[in-house]
């Protein structure tokens, strides 16, 4: 069965991760660039992580796990190398109703986190319901490759753009007409070989066009 796709909002959120490795390390590190209120709990906490989340909100326990550290998360990330702690983990949450992820073990898994080129606040994730990430991670290099920086500062111009034209044109077909114009190829085309100040005027003019003022 097909997975759906999301992107959640974290901000504030309780999200627990038991084990403190590399692996748990990168998670923290992208739970905390979501604003989620981490917390760590493990035995053994490396300094690497101390550091990571240091002057942050995040709360290490240096504890042996418990059911108990569970209550309040709305995401709970296993990453242990114990199976069979796992799988408790992963039951504990089937009875809380919290959604669990329990690291390179799918089918102890309620979602999959995906591969992320991330440019600004553009995004762009790959997936392979949990059968191979390293596929995803494949495909991501290659992406990152296509997908530059100036592709997150043209989706910051037409986001300021868009406001603009919800604001000022009412009529949503002539909004799908103009924000289909705006964001297609020739568009983009002339945002990087003219910048931004130049853009905002040939955007401008499609505008002026739009309500027959060119």
């Amino acid at each position: 069965m097909s997975k759906y796709p999301i992107y959640l909002e974290l901000s504030g959120r309780r999200v627990v991760v038991i084990g403190a490795g590399a692996v748990a390390l990168r998670k923290a590190q992208t739970l905390l660039a979501a604003g989620a209120r981490l917390v760590v709990v493990a035995q053994h906490i490396d300094d690497m992580l101390t550091t990571l989340c240091q002057d942050t909100n995040a709360e290490l326990i240096k504890s042996r796990y418990s059911k108990d550290y569970l209550a309040g998360a709305v995401l709970v990330i296993a990453a242990t190398n114990n199976h069979q702690l796992n799988k408790r983990i992963y039951k504990d949450c089937q009875e809380l109703e919290i959604l669990c992820n329990v690291v390179d073990e799918p089918e102890l898994c309620d979602f999959f986190v995906p591969a992320i080129v991330k440019r600004g606040d553009l995004q762009i994730a790959v997936g392979t319901e949990g059968n191979c990430p390293a596929y995803a991670g494949h495909l991501r290099k290659k992406l990152e490759r296509s997908f530059t920086d100036k592709h997150g500062e043209f989706l910051a111009e037409l986001e300021t753009l868009r406001k603009c034209i919800i604001k000022d044109v009412p009529d949503l077909a002539n909004r799908k007409a103009l924000l289909g114009q705006l964001v297609d190829d020739k568009s983009f085309e002339y945002f990087i070989q003219n910048g931004s100040a130049q853009w905002r005027d040939y955007a401008d003019g499609i505008l002026r066009c739009q309500h027959g003022d060119g």
